[in-house]
């Protein structure tokens, strides 16, 4: 039985030796660090080979996104230079010696997402995408900024970037509600379901999900922070539709692991809050 034992662990040894582990190369690696990332996997684990020569940054978006916004000499080399910029109809090029360093949302402790259903959700895991548009909503001034990223060879690239007043297609009716929503507290209790369903980590247990209601009275005394003023998207594909009957506001930490979704419906011609969730992943 003994040599059986040691002649399995000599086995296991001699294997775990034979497959290099993988290197990821954090975000806040040089450029050509970056660029020269690969991601290769042995075959005979049944693993997905990357294609050579494609960088790790540009696997998933939101990895690529945070670099772009981080990196300063990253950030120019996937601009598309002269960067064209529609400022309200007005149209301009910029050249590269005149680009400054934009951090986009890196700055907040946080940042939001915007869906139709949760469905749409999955779109952040989507490695096939090609087109992703990255907006700022000023609430106040009814403008949207949208940075325009397109996938080529492989790489992401900054197409674009287009400040616009927010027009039909832009879940304006939603967004209109929202800013009422978040800034008249009177208005705010008149829109929330009562009770309201809450979704969070057991404090009896960190690994199970409790299900349960609030009230009014409880969703003051508790309720997370809103967002107030402007509000960020990303849009992997999802419609943002005007006459969507639900909307999902996610709220996302930087670097803290915080977030939060709120669920939104329009009944009776009114939105209303009726469900959030805070499960912190």
């Amino acid at each position: 039985m003994k040599r059986l034992l040691y002649g399995i662990y000599t086995l296991l040894f001699l294997v775990a030796c034979g497959v290099p582990k993988q290197k990821s190369a954090p975000i806040t690696t040089s450029t050509t660090e970056q660029e020269d990332s690969l991601i290769e996997f042995s075959d005979s684990l049944g693993i997905y080979l990357e294609e050579p020569g494609l960088p790790e940054v540009d696997r998933l978006f939101d990895d690529f996104i945070f670099a772009f916004a981080s990196d300063e000499a990253l950030q120019k080399k996937r601009i598309n230079f002269p960067l064209s910029f529609n400022d309200k109809g007005k149209k301009r090029q910029i050249q590269e010696s005149a680009w400054k360093h934009d951090s986009l949302f890196i700055q907040q402790s946080y940042y939001t997402l915007l869906f139709d259903n949760e469905q749409e959700m999955d779109l952040i895991a989507d490695t096939l995408i090609s087109s992703v548009q990255v907006e700022w909503l000023s609430l106040a001034d009814r403008e949207i900024k949208s940075y325009d990223f397109e996938r080529k060879e492989g790489r992401w690239m900054l197409e674009d970037i287009t400040l616009r007043k927010m027009r039909k297609g832009d879940g304006e009716d939603f967004l209109s509600f929202y800013t009422r929503f978040v800034t008249d507290s009177l208005y705010q209790s008149k829109h929330i379901c009562n009770p309201l369903r809450f979704v969070t980590i057991d404090p009896d247990d960190e690994f199970s999900i409790l299900e349960t209601t609030l009230d009014l009275n409880q969703w003051y005394a508790f309720r997370p922070m809103l967002p107030v003023g402007y509000l960020s998207n990303i849009c992997y594909g999802q419609r943002n539709e005007d006459n969507a009957r639900r909307k999902i506001l996610k709220v996302n930490g930087i670097g803290n692991g915080y977030s939060i979704i709120f669920y939104f419906r329009k009944r009776a011609g009114e939105w209303e809050l009726y469900k959030y969730e805070d499960t912190g992943v």
